[in-house]
């Protein structure tokens, strides 16, 4: 009966994170949040200087903890149900420890997504570089491009 428990709250916990990982927090150039929609943005007209691939981080690089506080929770669980007595002690131990390091990696992973940096030279000779997620649309050197800005967010559209 103990490990049906420990399966439970392991199933609650993974269920619990990946739902977290469901949320939508986007750097794209298709993407308005309900605050921006119906607002008017400026628009400046420019050509492509140069495209770079990068990677974004939607947690800023600082992971919540959820991964690892739910990496060391499974690995826990599964290390205890392992040996019995003294040994399922240090064997949950060591699975906690391997559960959080993973979990850790883990929720560092889905938080990078793939994104753009963006050079444009406007028509009056300023560069500009805007950086936003990639989302199937090509950018090339030479290209005419269009900069909406608004709120402190410029967005890069054909």
């Amino acid at each position: 009966m103990r490990i049906t428990s420990h399966l439970v709250v392991a199933a609650l916990i993974a269920g619990s994170l990946a739902m977290s990982g469901c949320a939508y927090n986007s750097s794209s150039a298709d993407v308005y949040t309900a605050s921006q929609a119906q607002r008017e943005e400026t628009v400046r007209m420019g050509t492509v200087d140069s495209v770079r691939a990068v990677k974004i981080s939607s947690n800023n690089g600082q992971p919540s903890g959820l991964g690892a506080i739910g990496g060391g929770a499974l690995g826990a669980v599964a290390g205890s149900a392992i040996g019995g007595g003294r040994g399922s002690i240090v064997t949950g131990i060591i699975g906690g420890l391997a559960g959080a390091v993973a979990g850790n990696a883990v929720e560092n992973g889905v938080a990078v997504h793939d994104g753009l940096e963006i050079t444009v030279r406007l028509d009056n000779g300023d560069m500009r570089a805007i950086t936003q997620s990639a989302t199937g649309e090509i950018f090339r050197a030479g290209e005419r491009v269009r900069l909406l800005s608004s709120g402190g967010v410029t967005r890069v559209t054909h």
